[in-house]
Order: C-alpha cells, then structure tokens, then sequence
C-alpha cells in the first residue's frame, strides 16, 4: 500500500506539517490541518514529514527510501490499513 513513491511525495512536500495518511483505502500526502475536516475523518495517520525526515535526513538515500517505504507499508498492514 505505501510506495516508495509515496515517501518520496512526503520527503518533497513543502508544507512543514504535511503527513502521510491512509483513507479509504488510498494513501495521500495532506497538511495535518486537513486531519480535522470531514473529508479525512477517520483518516489513519501513518508518519509526518518532520518524523520521517527525523529518521531518514532531508535527502535520504533511494535504499533508504525504500527501507521506510516497506516499514511504513508492514506498520499499516499490521493494522489492518
């Protein structure tokens, strides 16, 4: 479910808030504000921008972005996402 795309879509964003969350079924990249509105109620956050560039620095590597790509993917599942 989560790509390497995906994470590379976070890493670009330039909305210091933005997030990587699952909603019906599709993944997006939104601002947290949007967390609140009733198109993304019941949204499941996965990572925000600042975590995951926490983790992985500003310009990871594509090894590494695949690495948070297949971990953030199994965390989701494991949730049932």
């Amino acid at each position: 479910m989560i790509s390497v795309d995906d994470v590379r879509v976070l890493l670009a964003s330039q909305e210091k808030n933005a997030v990587l969350v699952v909603i019906e079924g599709r993944v997006e990249v939104i601002g947290a504000g949007k967390l609140a509105s009733p198109d993304y109620r019941g949204a499941l956050e996965v990572v925000s921008r600042e975590d995951l560039v926490n983790r992985v620095g500003e310009s990871p590597s594509d090894r590494e972005v695949e690495e948070q790509a297949a971990q953030l993917d199994t965390a989701v599942s494991e949730l049932g996402g």
